[in-house]
Parts: structure tokens; C-alpha cells; sequence
């Protein structure tokens, strides 16, 4: 029986191969306007196919909106948005987004991974590899709805770990949570990582990004004042905003 303190997050726990992904990000000129609000104005900026993105920057800088743009979940007013030159229309169905709720289905641990490998036609067999992966194969046959929030997160990133992702985009993935919870969804995620899949990260927690970034891109009011290395980030932002963001002086 695992739990929190038990899990095992080895290298070789992911029940698939090394992820091969191809898909490097180029964003130019995007802009999202909403009636007479301009939420995000003129964003560009480039990703390379593998490693983790984090996301940062104050409420109402449009980290979410830039999300749901990059995973093709709404149109952008302007602009361009490519993943190795396709639309990101065209690949969504290679991708997963885990929100900072889960939405779960009113079912068993286990049918709610059933169902995703169902509908994506994946192997069946697979289910209780993924629930060991996670922790949470002890709880197979337990409600879903009856889940600590850490583990119906660690259900919802079973479920995108179902599909083969070659993105993973996490939308606050570890709010409100518990530290135990915490450590136990950037272990998951982190392999994810080291395992090919390319990971984006919105958080506002200064010391999760610490720990997961490889590089990190600062948004304020819409436009992006920063992108760069998290080794060089952290330690000497460049831009005013985020060394405002950093130092707790900059909110909103």
C-alpha cells in the first residue's frame, strides 16, 4: 500500500518509454482582447521541445489566458502561436492541462483512468501502472469524489499521463495544497520532465519555480517583461517588474 511518505518517484516508474517530443514553441506578436480589454498585448517569445517552462508574475498578468492560447483552448485576437509550425488547433490531442481544480468523473479511481485510456484508444492494462505511478493504486476502487485534494491532483495527472502527452501544462497545479502533496506532484511532474515531456508551469509560489524551472517567463499587465534562464532569473532579474514580483513590492 503506498502513501505520501512511500511513493516511488524512480526514473523507471513511468509506464512508457522515453518520450520523444518534437514540438519546439514559437510565439510572435500574440494579443487577446476581450470587448474593450486588451488582456495580453504583442507576446513573443520562443520555446525549445523539451524541459520546464515556468510561468510567473502578479494576478491579472494573463499567465492562465497565455495557457489556454498555447493548448488551443481559445483564439487569440492577433498574433501567431506555432508548435513546430502547426496550429495549436492541430495539436491538442498531444497535449494535457491539468487545472488547479480537478474536474473528476462521479466514478471509481480506477474508471477515471479507464475512461481516458478508452477514449484515447490506448492499452487498458496500463491503468494500475499508472495508479502505482502516482500513489494512488490502493485507492482503485475508491470514489473519486472521496480523494484528499493532493490526491485528486495526482489522479488528474494520472489521467494526462494516460494520453502520452508530448506537453503537459499545469495551471496551478499545487495550490492550497498541503507541503506532503506539494512534493509528491513536483516529484510527478519532474520525472515527467526528465522523461521528455515538455512541461509548462503557472505558479505563484516564488520557491516551487525555484525547484522546477529550467527557465522562466515573467508576465505584467499583459506583455512579457522577462524570459530567461532560471539560473540567471532568479538570482538578477533584469526588468523592474519582476524584481518588484520577487521581492514582494509588486502584487498586482
Amino acid at each position: 500500500m503506498s502513501s505520501i511518505d512511500t511513493l516511488d518517484f524512480r526514473p523507471g516508474a513511468l509506464p512508457a518509454e522515453r518520450y520523444v517530443n518534437l514540438m519546439p514553441l514559437r510565439v510572435h506578436g500574440l494579443s487577446l482582447r476581450i470587448g474593450e480589454a486588451e488582456l495580453l498585448r504583442d507576446v513573443s517569445f520562443d520555446l525549445a521541445p523539451q524541459g520546464c517552462t515556468v510561468i510567473m508574475g502578479p494576478n491579472g498578468a494573463g499567465k492562465s489566458l497565455l495557457l489556454k492560447l498555447l493548448h488551443g483552448l481559445i483564439r487569440p485576437t492577433a498574433g501567431e502561436i506555432a508548435w513546430a509550425g502547426q496550429d495549436p488547433m492541430a495539436v491538442t490531442a498531444r497535449q494535457a492541462l491539468v487545472f488547479q481544480k480537478p474536474v473528476l468523473l462521479r466514478r471509481s479511481v480506477a474508471a477515471n483512468i479507464d475512461f481516458v485510456l478508452k477514449a484515447r484508444g490506448k492499452r487498458r492494462d496500463r491503468r494500475d501502472e499508472l495508479l502505482e505511478h502516482v500513489g494512488l493504486l490502493h485507492k482503485a476502487r475508491v470514489p473519486a469524489r472521496r480523494l484528499s485534494g493532493g490526491e485528486a491532483q495526482r489522479l488528474a495527472l494520472a489521467r494526462a499521463l494516460a494520453t502520452d502527452p508530448e506537453v503537459l501544462f499545469l495551471d496551478e497545479a499545487t495550490a492550497s495544497l498541503d507541503p506532503a502533496s506539494v512534493q509528491a506532484i513536483e516529484a510527478i511532474v519532474r520525472q515527467a520532465r526528465d522523461r521528455g515531456i515538455r512541461v509548462i508551469l503557472v505558479t505563484h509560489d516564488t520557491g516551487q519555480a525555484r525547484r522546477m524551472a529550467d527557465d522562466v517567463l515573467f508576465l505584467h499587465s499583459g506583455q512579457v517583461q522577462e524570459h530567461s534562464a532560471a539560473r540567471a532569473f532568479f538570482p538578477d532579474p533584469q526588468s523592474p517588474a519582476a524584481r518588484a514580483y520577487l521581492n514582494g513590492s509588486l502584487v498586482f
